[in-house]
């Protein structure tokens, strides 16, 4: 069985950390610090194979994360914005959407001007409708499977659990599990603008 060789980093230039950036935001978006820690970890792996000048190559990120925000390419704003509203349609809570977006370096006001973007006055509250979301992909509450006893108190702690791993509160889990009416729940989804 032969090894397999590690193919060689290519040398850092301009041109080549900029088509790695365009490259990377074709395919999807990115915040400003997570496009620059991808084209840093380029630019060590370049360092350690061909050498250079480290302080010249950084500042060649720093220049393409200007030029591409300069351009509209890339918008901390538009991303946490988007990012958001995608995770909460996915059934993630306010918390689990702010640690994802602090974890690519989205800055906190802009996380909590998403979320805010996320609530309106007469709708039912974000994280209620990603919690229901949540547990209809989870089959928790009153989505269980048939057979499935609903008072069964092990089974009602495993699924509060998995609401609160998935970033919602207390409160929140303790209304979805205990919800008897899978309609109701499917109204709070329907009622959503996100």
């Amino acid at each position: 069985m032969s090894e397999r060789r590690k193919k060689a980093p290519r040398r850092a230039t301009p041109s080549y950390l900029k088509n790695a950036a365009l490259h990377y935001l074709e395919t999807r978006s990115s915040s400003r610090a997570n496009l620059r820690r991808l084209l840093v970890r380029r630019v060590e792996r370049s360092l350690q194979e061909h050498g250079g000048d480290r302080e010249e190559q950084l500042g060649w990120v720093d220049a393409l994360l200007d030029e591409l925000v300069r351009l509209r390419l890339l918008d901390d704003a538009v991303y946490a914005a988007q990012r958001a509203r995608s995770l909460a349609r996915a059934g993630n809570g306010s918390r689990k959407i702010r640690a994802k977006l602090a974890e690519k370096g989205v800055p906190a006001p802009l996380v909590a001007a998403a979320l805010a973007e996320l609530t309106s006055p007469d709708a039912p509250s974000p994280d209620l409708v990603a919690a229901c979301r949540f547990a209809r992909s989870r089959r928790l509450g009153p989505y269980r499977r048939e057979g499935e006893q609903p008072r069964d108190r092990e089974l009602r702690q495993k699924e509060l659990a998995k609401l609160g791993r998935a970033g919602f509160s207390y409160e929140i889990a303790i209304r979805v599990v205990d919800c008897e009416n899978a309609e109701i729940t499917d109204e709070i989804v329907s009622s959503a603008e996100f």
